[in-house]
């Protein structure tokens, strides 16, 4: 990759990234516009994957709403992402777990790391 490239991608990343790892519980807080108004919406789950690099980078999250598992993806560096918030830590033995889709109930469960 060329220099040039570099320096732009390094202004756009975000100081102070939030220290998470795939299998950990988190809340997301996500700015949603809403015509004018600008609030923060909060999504909690389990993160499945982070993947990329740099300011590419991107994780996604999933939980069960209502019985119907729904998963999100951000990016790391987004303007749009307030803070990630690391609720519990998870022990997994895999970068993604992509199992835990076709799982429900106690067996979706990610243990807890000590």
């Amino acid at each position: 990759m060329s220099d040039i490239i570099r320096e732009i991608e390094a202004e756009q990343l975000k100081a102070g990234v939030d220290d998470f790892r795939v299998g950990d519980t988190v809340k997301v807080y996500g700015k949603i516009k809403e015509g004018t108004h600008e609030r923060i919406q909060v999504f909690e789950g389990v993160v499945l994957k982070r993947q990329g690099g740099s300011s590419r980078e991107t994780f996604t999250v999933r939980k069960t709403s209502n019985g119907i598992g729904v998963e999100k993806t951000w990016p790391v560096h987004s303007p749009n992402v307030e803070k990630v918030e690391v609720v519990r830590r998870g022990k997994v033995r895999r970068a993604k777990l992509n199992y835990l889709r076709g799982r429900v109930g106690k067996k979706a469960k990610v243990k807890e790391a000590k």
